[in-house]
């Protein structure tokens, strides 16, 4: 039997799309390995959202032409965003001769031809462009690697052109899966016995837009949260413009859906997020917090913050310090700017990264201590945790996460592994909270 291996980067949605490659190459009569000397064919996901992912894609993919050599029927795959941006693929091809196959995000399906024409013709490919609109694919093959835990897309591409975003370029315009195909696929996750289900999408309350059918994100949530099973929902990524009130609402109202919303904001300063093109204001957000946390007390608000933007001053940033201490995020995912060639901000006058280092630090210092302090109120208290997982580094422990996604490790055997379970947290260490399963009454 012949061997894979994927390597993955990037974000929640290349994870769902390795999984599709997968799910081809399992359909195909390969097996995964652990090492990919011992592969056959070898693919790599590419990212490009930020420049030191693109940079590690290609390193790995140069390391692997002295495997090439030694092993010439080996096929390389390079796939993914990198590979979409302008006169990318094509440049691939002609830095790294040895790769066999190059191929966009919307084309990959394709990946089996491509595969047996390399086994057979020896058949270099090159297919990135699929059109104007790309179709939908339905019914793929997945080979699920994530547990109890499932991905579900609900739509592809983004229409929002942030000016340092590369994803409206590399993965085209929105385009939304029909209602009933993902209530479809939905039910079948349900009934295989998964227990959390992410809706994935670039920014998940635009859903529908693009359909003539009325779909919303709203009527998408209130016909999930009516299927009947013991299951957990969350999604992502939400832009703070598109989050209304029914979507809030909805949330509040069924159990089944994760109190937790991950509201991206980039930038607490007014002057930055219309340079930004994120067509809200800091009281627009802020407004929008207030409305979360009157419907869902308990929820856990995540967010992204980029630091070191074109135009940033002090006082922007200063802004931005503001916004976290005001919203008290249960974490944050926080960055550097990282320059994008082709989008509008890689045209604007840079911020030293001296500056932007120095800025980064003491943001991270500022949410560690908000999460410190959020994590000590759950000491004490009693959650339903999913266990996702055993404990990396703590033998005969089980880890896994709260409905409003903090990540709890407890001890527990095997059994409970997919299962829900109550936790009562004992300790908490900054953003980790550590517990004990509870008594049963």
């Amino acid at each position: 039997m012949q061997k894979y291996r994927i390597i993955t980067y990037g974000c929640q949605m290349n994870i769902h799309e390795s999984e599709k490659i997968a799910g081809i190459l399992e359909h195909m009569g390969y097996s995964e390995c652990a090492e990919v000397s011992d592969a056959d064919i070898i693919v790599f996901n590419t990212c490009c959202i930020r420049d030191n992912a693109e940079k590690r894609a290609l390193g790995n993919i140069g390391a692997i032409k002295h495997l090439k050599k030694s092993k010439p029927n080996l096929i390389i795959a390079v796939l993914g965003c990198m590979t979409q941006q302008d006169g990318a693929g094509l440049t691939l091809r002609q830095k790294y001769p040895y790769v066999d196959i190059v191929l966009g995000t919307n084309n990959l399906f394709e990946l089996e031809k491509c595969i047996i024409e390399a086994k057979n013709s020896k058949k270099k490919s090159v297919l990135i462009d699929p059109g104007e609109k790309p179709p939908i694919a339905e019914n793929e093959k997945v080979y699920r690697t994530s547990g109890c835990n499932a991905w579900l897309n609900i739509m592809y591409g983004c229409n929002n052109f942030c000016t340092y975003c590369i994803v409206p370029y590399v993965r085209g315009r929105e385009r939304s899966r029909k209602l009933v195909n993902i209530l479809d696929e939905f039910k079948m996750l349900v009934d295989s016995g998964y227990k959390e289900i992410t809706l994935l999408g670039q920014n998940v309350n635009s859903y529908g837009h693009d359909l003539d059918d009325g779909s919303n994100f709203a009527d998408l949530l209130y016909q999930i949260s009516k299927i009947e099973g013991k299951f957990r929902v969350r999604f992502m990524t939400s832009h703070p413009k598109d989050l209304n009130r029914d979507v809030i609402d909805i949330i509040a109202a069924s159990p089944n859906i994760c109190n937790n919303i991950h509201l991206p904001i980039q930038s607490g300063s007014n002057k930055i997020l219309k340079l930004m093109n994120r067509h809200y204001t800091r009281e627009y957000y802020l407004d929008t917090i207030a409305a979360i946390k009157s419907k869902i007390p308990d929820c856990g608000i995540t967010t992204d913050l980029m630091v070191g933007f074109p135009y940033e001053e002090e006082e922007d940033f200063q802004d931005t310090l503001d916004i976290v201490r005001k919203v008290r995020y249960s974490s944050a995912f926080t960055f550097i700017y990282s320059v994008r060639k082709g989008t509008k901000a890689a045209q604007m006058p840079q911020v030293s990264p001296e500056i932007s280092k120095d800025r980064i630090k003491r943001l991270i210092a500022e949410q560690n201590l908000i999460t410190k302090a959020l994590s000590k109120e759950y000491e004490g208290n009693t959650y339903e945790v999913l266990c996702e997982d055993k404990a990396p580094k703590k033998q005969g422990y089980l880890c896994g996460r709260t409905d409003s996604g903090r990540m709890v490790t407890f001890a527990a055997d095997d059994t409970c592994l997919g299962q829900f379970v109550d936790v009562k947290i004992q300790k908490s260490q900054s953003a980790s909270l550590f517990g004990a399963l509870a008594e049963e009454k």
